[in-house]
C-alpha cells in the first residue's frame, strides 16, 4: 500500500523528532545530506548508532499520527510498522 502524501510528510517530520530525541541528539535533515549513497544510489543513516528510550519512541510517533490526522486505524496502524522498520533510532536497553 502506498503512503499519501500527508503520510509521507509525517514520516519526514517523525524522523525529525525521533533523531533530535535521540542520543546522542542529531539533526536528521543534515545525517540524510551527509550519508553516504549505497550501490543502488539510496541514502544510507547509520542509525544504529542512535539511541532512544522506547517511551519517547512511542509518544513522538503517536503525537505524529494525531498531528497529521493519519486515519482510519488500520492506516495508523501502517505507520506504526513503517517507522519501526525504517531507519529510526534503535531503543535503549533499558537499565537493571
Amino acid at each position: 500500500m502506498k503512503a499519501t502524501k500527508n503520510e509521507e510528510a509525517a514520516m519526514w517530520e517523525c524522523y525529525r523528532r525521533l533523531y533530535k530525541a535521540s542520543e546522542p541528539s542529531a539533526n536528521f535533515d543534515q545525517l540524510l545530506k551527509d550519508a553516504p549513497t549505497n550501490e543502488q544510489g539510496q541514502k544510507v543513516i547509520d542509525f544504529m548508532a542512535y539511541e532512544i528510550d522506547e517511551c519517547d519512541y512511542i509518544e513522538i510517533v503517536n503525537d505524529i499520527i494525531k498531528e497529521f490526522k493519519i486515519k482510519p486505524d488500520y492506516r495508523a496502524n501502517l505507520f506504526k510498522r513503517a517507522m519501526l522498520l525504517g531507519a529510526s533510532p534503535k531503543f535503549k536497553k533499558p537499565s537493571e
